[in-house]
């Protein structure tokens, strides 16, 4: 193979690469087409900053005190983990209790849910995901607040 003159690079898809390393959490990508090859790495320590959970924590805190109404958090030592009721994140993300801002929340304490009903939303790297009612019963405590992260396998919801 001979030079014939400078690289010629797609900045293009290397600020695509980059985004998508930031909606996904990765450190570096590698993509390949014939002989071309383009990496984008970022260190390990930046990826906390750009996703930093306490920021995110205290607007939740804020709102679960409108939120109470509608619900129940666990109490010291109460471990609901346990519970076979508990409906737990199947996936990483934000957890939606509303369709939309204006609009009531999915389920509330107290109320009856069919197997398959919606429960809330989870939205991961843009893709809202219903988190459905795995059984029929009633709603006896919900664990999370809207627009709260959540983690994988985190308690969301409980059903009786």
């Amino acid at each position: 193979m001979t030079d014939t003159g400078p690289m010629q690079v797609d900045t293009r898809l290397v600020r695509e690469l980059a985004e998508l390393l930031d909606t996904t959490g990765l450190t570096e990508i590698e993509v390949a087409d014939g002989e071309r090859k383009v990496r984008v790495a970022r260190k390990a320590a930046a990826a906390p900053v750009t996703y930093a959970a306490p920021p995110a924590i205290a607007p939740a805190a804020a709102t679960a005190t409108a939120a109470a109404s509608t619900t129940s958090t666990p109490a010291a030592g109460d471990d609901v983990r346990a519970h076979p009721g508990l409906v737990r994140a199947p996936i990483v993300g934000t957890a939606y209790l509303t369709p939309d801002p204006a609009s009531p929340p999915y389920v509330a304490v107290g109320q009856a849910v069919k197997a398959g009903e919606t429960l809330l939303i989870i939205e991961a790297m843009k893709v809202m995901n219903p988190i459905t009612a795995p059984k029929a019963g009633q709603v006896a405590r919900i664990l999370v607040v809207n627009e709260q992260p959540v983690e994988y396998d985190e308690p969301l919801i409980v059903i009786e």
